[in-house]
């Protein structure tokens, strides 16, 4: 019987390699079947979005800030979204470098949550989330006939869950077994007397300008620092003239004007250093 022909092979001229070489399917690819619809690829779902709260759950802040210059800050960052119903911080072991902000509406929170997010306050970005649940000072804005209630199921759950805290926990045992070995604490060792970085300086309400160009003049410095409420007043050194002092009526001014305008170009080179200035 005669042999059939074989089907002629593209071969490439230069290489002399065979192109009509299908290339296999991916591993766990469908195999595509003539006439058969193939179903869709599976995609990866995506991420739940956040339910807006009026309440914004704030991380990440400078433990270094005393409670009541931080509380105040927060307020003054905040307050141009809207009004601030409460700001809550506290130095406590479980609450340290965080706060919650409390608005009347969750459409003011995710406002003020989309715009601030990462804010850098006091040198460090703020990490910004929805609250779970309602504050006392929003179920009193908006809901004061249940305030009680809330108030109450509020305290019965912080009782109920004192120690559940994973870092709570750790401290009380450690301070139990203290107890149990008679109390008996090792002195601390007397920490070196090292004088505090300008940049680890407690607030202050008048701010420290270095590395200034030495063609800055006050009328400079004013029309650049007066964009931030609160203003006092802009203090040159003649005899050294890339420095200067800048004074505002409280330190949460002196704050948001001092971490906006680090770092920034003056002169279009350099930039200018501030920080709070030594009490």
């Amino acid at each position: 019987m005669a042999e059939l022909p074989t089907p002629p092979l593209a071969i490439d001229a230069m290489q002399g390699v065979q192109t009509n070489i299908v290339a296999p399917a991916p591993v766990g690819a469908p195999i595509p079947i003539p006439g058969v619809a193939q179903p869709p690829a599976a995609t990866a779902p995506a991420p739940p979005e956040e339910t807006p709260t009026e309440t914004l759950y704030i991380q990440n802040l400078n433990e270094k800030i005393k409670i009541p210059v931080l509380k105040s800050s927060l307020r003054g960052l905040f307050k141009s979204y809207g009004e601030v119903l409460d700001v809550v911080a506290h130095s406590n072991l479980r609450m340290r470098g965080q706060a919650f902000v409390s608005f009347p509406s969750a459409e003011v929170a995710k406002k003020a949550l989309k715009e601030v997010r990462g804010f850098p306050l006091y040198s460090k970005p703020m990490q910004i989330s929805f609250a779970r649940t309602r504050s006392d000072a929003v179920v009193k804005k908006l809901d004061e006939d249940n305030f009680v209630a809330h108030k109450q199921r509020r305290l019965e759950h912080k009782k109920a869950t004192r120690y559940t805290n994973p870092i709570k926990r750790k401290y009380r045992q450690k301070r139990l077994a203290a107890e149990m070995d008679g109390g008996a604490a090792v002195p601390a060792a007397k920490r070196p007397n090292v004088q505090m970085p300008d940049e680890y300086l407690p607030p202050n309400k008048i701010l420290f300008l270095q590395n200034l160009p030495d063609s800055v003049s006050k009328d400079q410095l004013m029309a650049l620092f007066s964009q931030y409420p609160n203003l006092y007043e802009v203090r040159l050194i003649p005899t050294k003239k890339d420095i200067a002092f800048v004074e505002f009526l409280d330190e949460a001014s002196a704050t948001v004007a001092k971490d906006a305008l680090h770092n920034y170009k003056l002169d279009g080179e350099n930039k200018i250093k501030i920080t709070f200035a030594r009490k």
